[in-house]
């Protein structure tokens, strides 16, 4: 078919599509209800209040072979999808700022205040940072990132869908964020060595 046989539906055709589509879907929705209850009454009660949505269908006027566009329209009316995640800027504000939505998807609390001031005291910000000489060192796990994590407590802490790595900063800010949590209440709660 070429488009230029194509034809805008009038006001009258849109409502009555309308209409007919609300009784289909009334009569999905009491063959669903059906199928939920076994019992043979309610089947034939479900069955004769259908009824009344079946005639509707019947009176609408059928649409013409040339209608066919109505329905592609309605189907591009649908909602469009989720747009694509945020881009954050690679650098603190960016993985601060990425690692709150997380945290937030997550249910795990922290403020942006409490956790960047967390990492100026821990790593100044140095998302390579490395501590060679604590008592962690001694016994060779070494903390580590922006907010100098241990690999145990990396692990135990991760959040599902972050990068593995200890030294990725936003899974860093997340695990250390998750694991305050557990430990503080919140990353906004630690104000000292943790």
């Amino acid at each position: 078919m070429k488009l230029s046989t194509l034809r805008r539906p009038n006001l009258r055709e849109g409502i009555t599509f309308a209409v007919a589509a609300a009784g289909i879907a009334a009569v999905a929705a009491s063959g669903a209800v059906s199928v939920a209850d076994d019992s043979v009454p309610s089947r034939a009660a479900m069955i004769s209040e259908a009824k009344p949505a079946v005639p509707a269908l019947a009176a609408a006027p059928a649409p013409a072979k040339e209608e066919a566009p109505v329905v592609e329209k309605a189907a591009a009316a649908a909602p469009a999808p989720m747009p694509a995640p945020a881009e954050y800027p690679d650098n603190l504000d960016g993985w601060i700022r990425e690692a709150l939505d997380i945290l937030k998807a997550n249910n795990i609390p922290a403020s942006y205040d409490g956790i960047h001031r967390n990492i100026i005291r821990e790593s100044a910000g140095k998302p390579d940072a490395i501590n060679l000489w604590d008592s962690n060192a001694a016994m060779g796990i070494p903390s580590k990132g922006l907010l100098q994590v241990i690999d145990p407590t990396f692990q135990a802490y991760h959040v599902p869908g972050t990068s593995t790595d200890v030294w990725d900063p936003v899974a860093n800010i997340v695990a250390a964020c998750n694991y305050a949590a557990q430990r503080y209440g919140s990353m906004d709660n630690v104000n000292s060595a943790y």
